[in-house]
């Protein structure tokens, strides 16, 4: 029997987050403010920080009771099972609090069917440093040291203007009918790059998504449009661990205050020659 648990227990953790914990004290969360009682279709369910606390706080692990643990949610695998039994996710709308919304919260990322393409780097050196660690960061910073992302958004003005955590102004949008509000939420751009005519943010993975939660690209994207009358352009980034393979696409928002109106524009993969 122990075994058996042991295994199942096994299968619900990854990256070291315990999906199970996370599962039990969201149902409870759900059960002691009747959550389920509620009418998605008619608005958003608003849950704030205190709230989770307090439904969790006989909780023993971290991972049972901790906020910014419990509210990270940045795939659909990722959710809790009452989310995903009951097309729910999660946004947060203010610090210390969040929606519970009905509907589709994550984007596909689309597999790329055209050939990899060699790129040749533009520097007349190896770097060396490169090769050292394997972050998102690190594999993004090498992508634009060789011009790459320059080449794909073919603009040679770009610069590297923009990265880490910042709070976004006030704005609102729609999923689907539902109107959300949004303001001085923290976020997270991993690189941005401010060009003559546009400006380049960038979403970087390396661990091979096959989606992501809309609001990693969708809030910085309305924040830096309060800020600069350019154009704003999204780009996710993918470096696979242990496959010397960049992949890039380029996401637009159709509609900005539609939430799911986000569609692909081009994308490539790359294979990246140093001399």
């Amino acid at each position: 029997m122990f075994i058996k648990w042991l295994d199942t227990k096994l299968l619900t953790i990854k990256n070291g987050y315990d999906y199970m914990a996370d599962s039990k004290s969201w149902k409870k969360i759900f059960d002691d403010f009747k959550i389920l009682e509620h009418d998605f279709n008619q608005s958003p369910f608003p849950l704030s920080a205190k709230q989770i606390k307090m439904a969790c706080q006989n909780f023993r692990e971290t991972s049972e009771k901790e906020v910014r643990i419990l509210c990270k949610q940045d795939s659909r695998e990722s959710r809790p099972n009452v989310f995903i039994e009951n097309n729910l996710f999660l946004l947060p709308v203010k610090n210390g609090y969040y929606n519970i919304i009905k509907g589709e919260g994550y984007i596909d990322i689309p597999k790329i069917k055209e050939e990899i393409i060699n790129y040749s780097s533009s520097l007349d050196f190896q770097l060396d440093t490169a090769k050292i660690g394997n972050s998102e960061m690190q594999h993004l910073d090498f992508a634009y040291a060789v011009s790459l992302i320059r080449t794909f958004m073919c603009d040679s003005s770009l610069v590297l203007t923009i990265r880490g955590r910042k709070y976004t102004p006030e704005f609102e949008f729609y999923v689907g009918k539902q109107l959300i509000k949004v303001n001085s939420v923290q976020t997270e751009v991993d690189a941005g790059y401010e060009g003559k005519n546009q400006i380049v943010l960038i979403e970087a993975k390396n661990n091979g998504a096959d989606n992501v939660i809309i609001r990693q690209l969708y809030y910085p994207y309305r924040q830096w449009q309060k800020h600069t009358n350019k154009k704003v352009v999204t780009l996710f980034f993918n470096k696979n661990n242990g496959e010397d393979i960049y992949s890039i696409w380029q996401l637009e928002f159709k509609d900005p205050k539609n939430y799911n109106s986000i569609q692909l524009v081009k994308s490539c993969k790359f294979k990246i020659m140093q001399k």
